[in-house]
């Protein structure tokens, strides 16, 4: 039996974000960026600043840089699942202080010691979870996806702006002053959650925002997703362990002036982004998913055996752009591919095991790439990347090609998994009946949108 039309003459695809969505998205992408911006943004300076510190070695540097994906990653799905318990706002707000002590601990030390404590109770407010939580009691099923987009815009923008305006702020405010303004910019996020995100009716679990510990086993078994988890891992192992040593070569061999370093990035980073977009569009458009998505661990390689073949300001330039070529390209594609690789019902827990491993990836970059500067030099820390990087090109070479697929959720009345995966497109359904929701994978290329519209409760 079918049920009403969501609406009438619109299909469930088309319509557009609501006024409290809209609303809501643009907050909580702003607390999120706010948050994530504080943490990027001494990623370009602090190897400099750390050598001014006493008893600092490259080691502790790299522990400083890196330690708050540690406690980020322990603490971010109990985080989730205590805002299922007492609140989503009072979780964030709780976080974002904690986010904000840490930061002032940091502005505070005069050791590497006490930096590091502060990084590591900075990741300890980790609400990251708990933010698409919120971002999912205040949207439609049909448009969660694209609030999730938006905030993950957010994100890009941030470690963009904070590698441009790191160098900027450092050479205003010092490092300290940066720590500093990361906390004013929790403080301000916390002023943007009870002014301007709204509360939500009900808040209440979502499979698709969320872990849900039963499908835990199913998903750390799935060898496909972990071959994307394990790219996480190592595309932000990458990324913290090349960055200890960029802005030593920048100062020492290319003989650029840390005040000047945003003069670098900044044209490095709109090239890198204007040349990844015919891959974004040959990647999603094309479905050569695959291809694109090894090519760019490939473009990594070549990146990093460029700069350790020599030392130069074209030589470290011309490198940089391939290396953000495919780290943006990378840091793009792998979201993608989880929600197209995991079951429809367990995008949530695919997506909570896989920001997990981005942050220890993130520790152990800044830990293990520190150790290999400390024993080997600039050219030590290369090495090591260059072997996990050359680790996941195999792995990553060895896997299924993945399906165009899209995740879809909606709202549906008295109708069974069978009469959805009759309507063409639908690939996968799964019904949650206490909720009333239907976990779709659909392929829009075939996709019957009105016969699948014509499904969707009345709302």
């Amino acid at each position: 039996m079918k049920g009403q039309p969501a609406r009438a003459n619109m299909s469930v695809f088309q319509e557009q974000l609501g006024q409290q969505e809209r609303r809501a998205g643009i907050s909580l992408a702003l607390i999120y960026a706010f948050r994530m911006f504080g943490l990027f943004l001494i990623l370009p300076v602090f190897a400099l600043h750390a050598e001014t510190l006493p008893e600092t070695t490259p080691m502790l540097t790299g522990l400083a840089l890196g330690i708050y994906g540690f406690t980020q990653a322990i603490l971010q799905i109990p985080f989730g699942m205590l805002s299922d318990r007492i609140g989503r706002k009072p979780v964030i707000a709780a976080g974002l202080v904690i986010f904000a002590l840490g930061s002032l601990l940091a502005a505070s030390s005069d050791s590497i010691y006490g930096i590091i404590a502060g990084r590591a109770l900075q990741g300890a407010g980790a609400i990251a979870s708990v933010l698409m939580a919120l971002a999912a009691d205040l949207s439609r099923e049909e448009h969660r996806t694209r609030m999730m987009a938006m905030i993950g815009m957010s994100i890009g923008v941030a470690f963009a702006a904070s590698m441009v305006l790191g160098p900027l702020v450092n050479e205003w405010v010092g490092v300290s002053g940066i720590f500093s303004g990361t906390a004013v910019l929790a403080i301000l996020g916390i002023a943007i959650l009870y002014l301007f995100v709204p509360n939500p009716l009900v808040s209440h679990f979502h499979r698709d925002a969320e872990v849900q510990t039963a499908s835990l086993k199913s998903v750390l078994k799935n060898t496909d997703l972990l071959r994307l988890d394990m790219g996480i891992f190592t595309l932000h192992f990458v990324i913290m362990a090349v960055f200890l040593v960029i802005p030593l070569e920048l100062r020492d061999d290319a003989g650029i002036a840390a005040s000047q370093h945003w003069q670098i990035y900044l044209p490095i980073f709109v090239v890198s982004v204007i040349l990844m977009v015919p891959f974004i569009i040959l990647a999603e458009k094309k479905d050569l998913m695959k291809p694109v998505f090894v090519g760019a661990i490939a473009g990594l390689i070549v990146a990093v055996l460029g700069l350790l073949s020599g030392h130069d300001l074209v030589t470290i330039v011309t490198f940089l752009v391939l290396f953000f070529v495919a780290f943006n390209l990378l840091e793009a594609s792998l979201p993608s591919l989880v929600s197209k690789t995991a079951h429809a019902d367990q995008k949530g827990t695919a997506m909570g095991v896989y920001s997990t491993s981005q942050f220890l990836g993130t520790f152990a970059g800044g830990a293990l790439g520190g150790i290999a500067h400390d024993l080997w030099g600039i050219n030590g820390a290369y090495w090591l990347v260059l072997g996990i990087l050359l680790a996941w090109f195999v792995i990553a070479a060895s896997m299924k090609k993945p399906r165009n697929l899209s995740t879809f959720l909606m709202k549906v009345g008295n109708i069974t998994e069978q009469q959805l995966l009759a309507v063409d497109g639908v690939i996968e359904a799964v019904i949650i009946r206490e909720e009333g929701v239907a976990y779709l994978k659909v392929q829009k290329s075939i996709l019957n949108e009105e016969k699948l519209s014509s499904y969707a409760a009345d709302v």
